[in-house]
């Protein structure tokens, strides 16, 4: 390769990481650096961290998965790295309040999820995937003293979170400030050469490129990225707010979810998800943003495209026949099974156990909530009694405007 290819090369790999991003620290100490690399052959080395505080990931997690990917098609080595010692302190980024750490078995249980789910995006075959525990959990007492003592509490307090929160008179458990310690000692154990996360991890990101040097490693780059608002419109993605799609929901939920959406939300959709793809759609992004165009046949591209991304293109198209035939001209999904259940010792079932039975809800709690919002119909008829109790025959069941089951009470 000559001097004039590498240097073109470097900087169409420096554009590439541009895309999308907040910030991107270190982009002056990255170009030598990825420069070397191109010239010796070898993959510089991306890191990006989540902790499985809940068993799924939701397109939130993808804005920067996708950022991982692309960096894994440049020919670079991805490490995704599952924050299973980090989830067990707790992230105390944007909280209010000291947020409760996970115990280790429900740690390991949403951990279980998260290769597979990891695997629709990235080729995990050519990936690192890690555990922070394999590290920290050995890291002796001393060694930990020995990491805390490369800042000062004045330097923690900076952090946004920490600062409203010490100013307001709310309490800061001494473990929330070994957080942005662990994750910042993360990059040193994995040499990582790139750090990509959220705007929201910018302190802890950066802190990292500090500790790597006290540990005598030239600083990682940063590069961050925004946060994907979720359903609601208004606060960030979060499986525990619920107003979040989840990479596992099934398709016909991704796609419901997303026609949901507002058209001024759709468009930020778009803008932080289709990571370099998707290109065919951009001029009638262009056409939206201007005031003229399609909303509703860009959102259903939309819709349709993140479905055969997290499936396949199968079950994108599927997703949208689904959508047409059961929401907008309000019919029943076709090849919907029915299911035999045995009615109770009192020759009935009661309607929100059947509900949860049916998985139609998670909760009793949820069935009579949707119940009392008049989100339920038997046979058609909207139900509006939670004490409803249903007697042996065959039931056509549906919840909201895409959950429905066939039911024979016997």
């Amino acid at each position: 390769m000559t001097d004039e290819v590498l240097a073109r090369e470097v900087e169409r790999q420096l554009e590439v990481l541009r895309l999308g991003t907040v910030d991107f620290f270190g982009e002056d100490e990255l170009r030598p650096r990825l420069a070397e690399a191109l010239r010796a052959g070898r993959p510089l080395r991306a890191k990006l961290g989540m902790d499985p505080s809940a068993p799924d990931l939701h397109l939130g997690h993808t804005v920067v998965l996708q950022k991982l990917k692309l960096l894994q098609d440049l020919g670079h080595t991805p490490i995704f790295l599952v924050g299973d010692f980090t989830a067990r302190i707790g992230d105390p980024s944007g909280k209010k309040k000291t947020r409760p750490a996970l115990d280790a078995d429900a740690v390991r249980k949403n951990a279980e999820t998260y290769v597979d789910q990891v695997g629709r995006i990235l080729d995990t075959s050519r990936a690192e995937v890690r555990f922070n525990s394999e590290w920290m959990s050995a890291m002796a007492a001393a060694d930990m003293v020995r990491l805390c003592s490369k800042y000062t509490v004045a330097r923690l307090l900076e952090r946004d979170d920490f600062a409203k929160r010490h100013k307001a008179g709310v309490a800061i458990s001494v473990h929330e400030f070994l957080y942005p310690f662990v994750q910042a000692y993360d990059s040193v154990a994995l040499e990582s050469d790139i750090e990509i996360g959220g705007s929201d991890q910018t302190f802890n990101l950066l802190m990292a490129r500090e500790i790597q040097r006290d540990y005598g490693q030239p600083p990682q780059a940063v590069l961050t990225h925004p946060l994907l608002v979720g359903l609601d419109g208004s606060e960030k993605m979060s499986k525990s707010l619920g107003n979040s799609i989840a990479i596992s929901d099934p398709p016909d939920e991704i796609y419901g979810k997303i026609m949901c959406l507002s058209d001024a939300l759709m468009l930020d959709y778009y803008d932080l998800l289709s990571a370099g793809e998707w290109d065919e759609l951009a001029d009638a992004r262009a056409q939206l943003g201007e005031g003229r165009g399609d909303p509703m046949g860009f959102k259903q591209a939309l819709a349709e495209r993140l479905v055969a991304r997290f499936h396949d293109a199968a079950a994108g198209t599927a997703a949208a026949d689904h959508f047409r035939r059961v929401i907008q001209d309000k019919g029943v999904p076709e090849e919907l099974p029915e299911t035999a259940l045995a009615a109770g010792p009192d020759g009935d079932r009661g309607l929100l156990e059947l509900l949860e039975e049916l998985g139609l809800v998670a909760s009793r709690g949820e069935a009579r909530r949707l119940v009392n919002q008049g989100a339920v119909s038997i046979d058609g008829r909207g139900v509006e009694a939670p004490t409803l109790r249903l007697a042996p025959g065959a039931y056509l069941i549906k919840v909201g405007k895409r959950r429905f089951a066939r039911v024979r009470l016997e």
